[in-house]
């Protein structure tokens, strides 16, 4: 956790370095704030800020979390945050962009039944831990109002995730403990954005 925490703090003073350095950008619209519409599907509040800093380089910081349990040991609960820097091939803000981007998280996630294999253990299970990675994504930004944008981004990654297993439910007693490097997708997004 402290590692984690120490690493926001990093992340955060790169954003202000940006917002610092941000007047190298010509006369355009810098800064947008966004919101990742299936991560609020899955009711977890989500926000990030896009920042540029170079003529065609952004930087955005977003984030997610779920502090909800949903009754029967059923619980998603999680914090996420994502930095990333982008490269435009147009102009910050419009059409292809590159990034190499972060992902660091805590969960609590079990008593899910999902129909997708690789999880069905979170039926009877709970686990707990962490997860820091990298990542390389690819996205698109449609303009589609005044200062009102909708971006599509996917990425793809390495990820180290330490966890802990508990049997279900919150007073669950601890089954097992692992550690395991994971490569595969490590962003996606549907947003919709507002820039200033």
């Amino acid at each position: 956790m402290k590692l984690i925490m120490n690493s926001v703090r990093e992340i955060v003073l790169i954003t202000l370095f940006c917002i610092l350095f941000s007047s190298n950008v010509e006369a355009q619209k810098i800064i947008g704030v966004k919101a990742n519409i299936p991560h609020w599907a899955t009711a977890t509040p989500n926000i990030g800020v896009e920042v540029a800093f170079w003529n065609n380089m952004t930087f955005e910081l977003s984030g997610g979390y779920n502090p909800f349990e949903f009754g029967n040991g059923e619980q998603w609960k999680h914090w996420i945050i994502w930095p990333e820097v982008r490269y435009w091939f147009w102009e910050p803000f419009y059409g292809h962009f590159l990034g190499l981007h972060g992902v660091f998280a805590e969960f609590n996630v079990g008593g899910l039944n999902l129909p997708i294999d690789k999880l069905a253990a979170l039926k009877d299970r709970r686990y707990q831990g962490d997860m820091k990675g990298v990542g390389l994504s690819y996205g698109y930004t449609w303009i589609i109002g005044n200062n009102l944008l909708l971006e599509v981004t996917g990425g793809a990654g390495y990820g180290r995730l330490n966890y802990d297993v508990f049997s279900k439910g919150k007073d669950g007693f601890k089954i097992n403990e692992g550690r395991k490097h994971y490569i595969g997708p490590t962003k996606g997004a549907v947003s919709i954005a507002y820039l200033f």
